[in-house]
């Protein structure tokens, strides 16, 4: 696949989060696509970025693609459009969050899971790190 046919994006997530952390180390995107993997917690000009457009990085993570940031459950169903069906993990992933609905319900239970895990591990949330 020559070069022009790759396709950058950038994928904006909580490395304090084994949830998170685990997501974007499991993911597998079709070879079309080269993701950036950003931890919000190293800062930098993407996530400065998301913060000046109002995304809340506590309430998920963000997808930049073709200049466009998609945030939360939108993020992710995008990635499951994206990704392979090359493993159990990402079969599943692309049935519950490729449709819109059901990723807009499962998603916020899953940044409530999130939240209660980082107060367990006593790890800061991002607006307050």
């Amino acid at each position: 696949m020559s070069e022009p046919d790759r396709i950058p994006i950038k994928v904006l997530y909580d490395g304090a989060c084994p949830f998170c952390s685990n997501f974007v180390r499991m993911m597998r995107l079709r070879r079309n696509f080269v993701p950036e993997l950003v931890d919000i917690r190293a800062g930098g000009p993407d996530v400065d970025a998301a913060v000046r457009a109002g995304l809340d990085l506590d309430e998920g993570m963000v997808l930049i693609h073709e200049g466009q940031m998609h945030h939360g459950h939108e993020a992710v169903q995008r990635l499951a459009l994206m990704s392979t069906r090359s493993d159990l993990f990402n079969r599943v992933n692309a049935a519950v969050f490729r449709r819109p609905r059901l990723a807009r319900f499962v998603y916020p239970l899953l940044a409530f899971g999130r939240r209660c895990v980082l107060a367990v591990l006593g790890r800061p949330r991002f607006a307050d790190g």
